[in-house]
């Protein structure tokens, strides 16, 4: 196994932001490894495929309508963190994000290993819902039920993406 060193770290988290901030899912996903683990309050655990093809489809239901600034605050030999914000309209609701996300990545032999985005959900879900999500956006039923409802959007883009080609 080839050691990464800090700067590879550094160049392989930069490029997959910044492939992210262009919009362009296919260049982000060539920095993850086939067995990808992703982890996030919105989608729960991700692996695989799965985990790809959630940029691809949120990139594409974004239809340009995203903003992304992120900034490389640390790195290891194997790992970065990533501070990154995105602003964009909730397309269930229409709703203004403003989110703020800790990334942790994890780099083995020059790929992505393993990704996990850290926010504050019930924030989120302010912004999302509005009163509903101050209300219900910290609950276990919320968190579940969103996940239940994004996995749910991604496997039929998933299908559908399977059927095209």
């Amino acid at each position: 196994m080839r050691k990464i060193t800090l700067m590879d770290c550094r160049k392989i988290a930069t490029a997959f932001y910044s492939a992210f901030a262009k919009g362009d899912a296919d260049k982000m996903i060539t920095y993850y490894d086939d067995p990808i683990e992703f982890e996030d309050p919105v989608f729960g655990k991700l692996k695989g495929n799965q985990a790809k093809m959630m940029w691809k489809m949120l990139l594409d239901r974004s239809k340009g309508n995203l903003e992304i600034i992120f900034n490389v605050i640390e790195t290891t030999d194997n790992t970065a963190i990533v501070k990154w914000e995105a602003r964009y309209a909730f397309s269930k609701t229409g709703r203004k994000i403003h989110n703020k996300i800790t990334a942790h990545l994890t780099v083995e032999e020059g790929k992505i290993i393993k990704h996990i985005d850290k926010f504050n959900l019930w924030k989120w879900s302010q912004q999302a819902f509005g009163f509903k999500g101050f209300l219900i956006g910290w609950t276990p039923f919320f968190k579940a039920k969103l996940q239940h409802q994004t996995r749910d959007l991604l496997n039929k883009y998933i299908h559908s993406n399977i059927e095209k080609h």
